[in-house]
């Protein structure tokens, strides 16, 4: 293309590949395309109104998303790691995230209470005053769990809370929101107990989006665990201040595609705050099969407030899972995820997505909810299927794995014991969640001789990464730092939206400089 009106300086504008793809990653800086007299160049230098063709300004990765989420939780990105259950999403994950500016949530569900007792000291003597989330896990079946954590919870006084699995809202999570309200100098609602609600079904993300039902808020007055004026507070604000759209995230999951879920829940969300005239709006977070910077510019440019990171951050050198995992994790596809029966959830038929590249638990755990649903206890089952499940899924006798089962829930929820002391089928749920629980446990510790019965949360984003890491440092997994890999994606999000932005101008770029490639964070600091 030749305008007949090139500019003077024609060193200023690059019109190679590796020249333009240097100044569209200049973020901090304006992008011009101007007629060199020789092609199109692009530069960072406004070449005059003669020869400007098209222009952008800076986009920096920190303003990407929302600033009221940024400011909210006092972050520089609007950026969080989603919480992984059983401390994969570990203590050192949270701290990395945290001192690069991003909200990480620890993954305290299916932890002891002194292991998350644990890990708060930890935060508060390493990150006093950076802002950090913990997991709370909707726990049906275990309700005592989520009780603890609450309570655990309020007295280390944590202000931020990722609410997972919830199908309805408990008194428990209630009860943390309910807590931390009080009323400012000003007058207005001030929430120090902040809630982000992860969801993936409208009906559920309604009841995050307004106030606590009336009849909770009595009950927790009448018992003293929360106060009075608390409970009036309640009533004026949402459940949550923000909500994260799960599509088809690692985990318990829908499985449903971001851009059909996103935009319902945003429509949800902008009517119910107008007619609830609430006084700041409700942030909306996008997560699930988010793994490459491509991904993450699509989801701001959907309207996301902050992208939520799970499945490519397990890979990451700081995750609280194995070696052996992260392995199997760094060769994924797209297409080596399948879902299977959730231990916590098992009775309700609850699945979450898990690999099944170099692994059988997907294929062994629902056999498992086969025979539940099929027969009426361990006692009932064929003596071939109770062989079979003694040689090749427990590789011991029941008889063991009962004992085991019985130590365990001794400490940690009796009840469960006692429900289940004169019901078969519920006792063979137990035997059957040992397995399930044992599975995770395996892949985090990297046990050797259980390869095969790897449970490792994971949904499609962790193949994108993949295919997209390929040919760049990030590609090998004892590269993979968590605020490396954050730092990447975000910065990544904003040069393909920057890209996105010339595109909707009618600039088309040569494909070979608009797609962003990382580097080492200290080689590109040079």
């Amino acid at each position: 293309m030749n305008t007949g009106t090139p500019v003077a300086d024609r060193t200023a504008f690059r019109t190679d590949p590796e020249g333009i793809y240097r100044a569209l990653a200049r973020l901090d800086l304006p992008c011009y395309l101007a007629d060199t007299g020789n092609g199109v160049g692009v530069g960072n230098t406004e070449p005059g109104p003669a020869g400007c063709i098209a222009a952008v300004g800076p986009l920096r990765p920190e303003t990407l998303g929302s600033a009221a989420f940024r400011t909210r939780h006092g972050l520089r990105y609007a950026y969080m790691g989603g919480a992984m259950a059983g401390g994969i999403a570990s203590e050192e994950m949270v701290i990395a995230l945290a001192r690069s500016g991003s909200l990480a949530s620890f993954g305290a569900a299916g932890l002891l209470p002194e292991r998350i007792d644990s890990a708060l000291r930890r935060f508060a003597a390493e990150i006093p005053g950076l802002p950090y989330a913990v997991n709370l896990i909707h726990s049906p079946s275990e309700d005592a769990l989520e009780r603890d954590c609450v309570e655990l919870l309020l007295r280390h006084g944590v202000r931020c809370v990722e609410a997972s699995a919830f199908m309805d809202l408990t008194p428990h999570v209630v009860r943390y929101r309910a807590a931390g309200l009080r009323r400012g100098p000003d007058g207005r609602v001030r929430a120090d107990n902040r809630l982000i609600a992860k969801v993936s079904r409208a009906e559920v993300a309604e009841r995050f989006m307004r106030p606590a039902p009336e009849a909770i808020l009595t009950d927790l007055a009448a018992r003293g665990l929360i106060t009075a004026e608390q409970a009036r507070l309640a009533r004026l604000v949402p459940m949550a201040d923000d909500i994260t759209v799960e599509a088809d995230s690692g985990g318990h999951t829908d499985r449903r595609p971001l851009t059909a879920l996103f935009p319902t829940l945003l429509r949800l969300r902008d009517a119910i705050g107008k007619e609830a005239r609430y006084e700041s709006a409700v942030g909306l977070g996008a997560a699930g099969g988010i793994g490459t910077p491509r991904a993450l510019a699509g989801a701001f440019a959907m309207g996301a407030d902050y992208v939520v990171i799970g499945s490519v951050h397990q890979s990451c050198l700081e995750s609280g899972t194995s070696d052996a995992a992260r392995s199997l994790l760094a060769a994924a596809s797209l297409a080596d995820c399948e879902m299977a029966p959730a231990a916590d959830m098992f009775e309700l038929g609850v699945e979450l997505q898990v690999l099944k590249k170099g692994t059988l638990f997907p294929m062994r755990a629902k056999k498992l909810y086969e025979l539940y649903k099929t027969y009426d206890g361990i006692e009932a089952l064929p003596p071939e299927e109770l062989h079979r499940l003694e040689q090749q899924v427990f590789r011991r006798p029941v008889t063991a794995v009962w004992e085991e089962v019985e130590r365990y829930f001794a400490r940690r929820d009796p009840e469960q014991l006692h429900r289940a002391a004169d019901v078969p089928r519920r006792r063979m749920a137990l035997l059957f969640r040992w397995y399930l629980g044992m599975a995770s446990r395996w892949a985090v510790t990297g046990e050797a001789e259980r390869r095969a019965d790897y449970q490792v949360w994971c949904g499609p984003a962790m193949g994108a990464f993949n295919e997209w890491a390929v040919g760049t440092y990030l590609a090998a997994p004892e590269n993979r730092r968590v605020a490396e890999v954050s730092h990447h994606l975000m910065h990544g999000a904003a040069f393909t939206s920057r890209v996105h932005q010339l595109a909707l101008g009618g600039v088309r770029l040569p494909a070979s400089c608009t797609e962003y490639l990382p580097v080492p964070v200290a080689e590109a600091a040079r």
